[in-house]
């Protein structure tokens, strides 16, 4: 009896995140549905296209520089993403490992940061950027997240779980701080370090509102404002936008399949804290 009971608890479980995962993974499937199908049927409810077609995703390369458009997202993402991880890195192990005057004090400023929305430092930035000549550059979009206040608190609370005595063990075998960082800290937070990475990385990816107002040529921009393109008050082109958008998730897709077992290893290590 006990077992017919958790047998019908466990299959009630899994279907509920079945109906979950079809609830989440549907909206995907639609657009990739919708990226091949004619005008004519575009607004069909039919869940299979009866005329397939890849007109769509020609129209896509005709209408924007989309080629010039990944690279600058690949580019931007990936350049945030390492200068990011690397000062959160060192911040965190600084954070966790030493305690010196005034050490609470900075890591609250750091805080306080994260909660302040970036539309607030917009235009500070821009007058800074346009002073430099970095506008419609690669580096102008690049500059003002160098540093993540979300990952520097993210990677610090990880850091402070790594056991401190096998720290002081290796400072006592003479290892250094540069040695134990990268050696034993980064080695043993693999996992910590690929899911805050892969955030990161989407995070830019979506940017939105700063290449906006930084750049005006599309091919100077990211891939997110070439969307925007096939938006206009005279009607949508919903065709060439689902393509688009399909197109733009490849590289997240990409980078998450690249990452899927520190990801995963990562969360269930953060379920079993």
């Amino acid at each position: 009896m006990n077992y017919r009971k958790l047998t019908l608890r466990s299959l009630t479980k899994h279907a509920v995140m079945l109906a979950l995962s079809l609830f989440a993974v549907f909206p995907f499937y639609w657009m990739i549905i919708s990226s091949f199908r004619t005008e004519a049927e575009m607004y069909s409810s039919a869940l299979w296209p009866k005329h397939w077609t890849w007109d769509n995703y020609a129209d896509v390369w005709r209408m924007i520089p989309m080629l010039d458009m990944l690279g600058n997202s690949t580019a931007m993402s990936v350049a945030q993403t390492f200068f990011q991880l690397g000062t959160a890195i060192l911040a965190a192990y600084a954070f966790s490992r030493w305690t010196f005057p005034g050490s609470r004090v900075l890591f609250l400023m750091f805080a306080l940061t994260w909660l302040i929305p970036f539309q607030v430092t917009m235009i500070p930035n821009y007058v800074t950027i346009s002073a430099w000549g970095w506008r419609n550059t690669l580096q102008g979009l690049i500059a003002p997240n160098l540093v993540s206040a979300f990952a520097i608190i993210s990677m610090t609370q990880s850091f402070k779980a790594f056991p401190k005595g096998i720290t002081e063990a290796a400072l006592l075998d003479g290892a250094s701080s540069w040695s134990i960082l990268w050696r034993m800290y980064v080695p043993n937070m693999k996992a910590s370090i690929a899911s805050l990475g892969i955030l990161l990385f989407i995070n830019s990816w979506n940017e939105y509102f700063w290449p906006l107002l930084l750049t005006n040529k599309l091919e100077n921009t990211v891939i997110q404002i070439g969307l925007q393109m096939f938006m206009s008050s005279d009607g949508n082109a919903w065709g060439p936008l689902m393509a688009a958008a399909v197109i733009t998730s490849v590289p997240i897709l990409a980078v998450y399949l690249m990452l899927q077992r520190q990801i995963v290893d990562s969360f269930v290590k953060m379920g079993l804290k």
